[in-house]
């Protein structure tokens, strides 16, 4: 019975792993704003710019 239980807690933290990376896949986008915001409000100087930023000129 204790390897069952050992076996299933294993199981239970793979599946909130699993669970947590989707989440953080799926709100990545709000994530980066947040932490670039707390970065604008701290002053940061350092912030990079955001990735497609580079690449606006190519719509025009």
């Amino acid at each position: 019975m204790k390897v069952a239980r050992f076996v299933l807690k294993i199981v239970s933290l793979c599946l909130a792993a699993a669970a947590l990376a989707c989440c953080v896949i799926a709100y990545w986008d709000k994530i980066v704003a947040g932490i670039r915001y707390v970065g604008a409000k701290c002053g940061c100087k350092h912030c990079r710019p955001a990735e497609y930023d580079d690449y606006a000129d190519w719509d025009e």
